[in-house]
């Protein structure tokens, strides 16, 4: 299995519903991917400073899967509309989950 875990910062122009709406984004794909087999979607809890302000975490069952999912026209218009105009810094990593 695959694991992909993306982090994000936004620039400081981004409002808090243009977060949001970055957020119900990302959370309403599931329903529209089947290659992803789990998917989390959630804004940093501000516990600590220095954290990124949004992770996704999303498991897959091999790399195909999760390039498929990357391809895939929902996670694109995704990415394009909602994430890529406020992105200031992101972070990712794909490892495998042994099994």
């Amino acid at each position: 299995m695959i694991r992909h875990v993306v982090l994000f910062r936004f620039t400081a122009e981004t409002t808090e519903e243009q977060k949001a709406a970055i957020v119900d984004g990302l959370r309403a794909l599931p329903p529209q991917i089947p290659e992803l087999l789990t998917y989390n979607v959630g804004p940093d809890l501000g516990l600590s400073e220095g954290t990124f302000e949004i992770a996704v975490v999303a498991d897959f069952v091999d790399a195909d899967a999760y390039r498929r999912y990357l391809a895939h026209d929902a996670h694109e218009a995704v990415a394009r509309e909602r994430i890529r105009p406020f992105v200031a810094q992101r972070a990712s990593v794909q490892y495998e989950i042994p099994g």
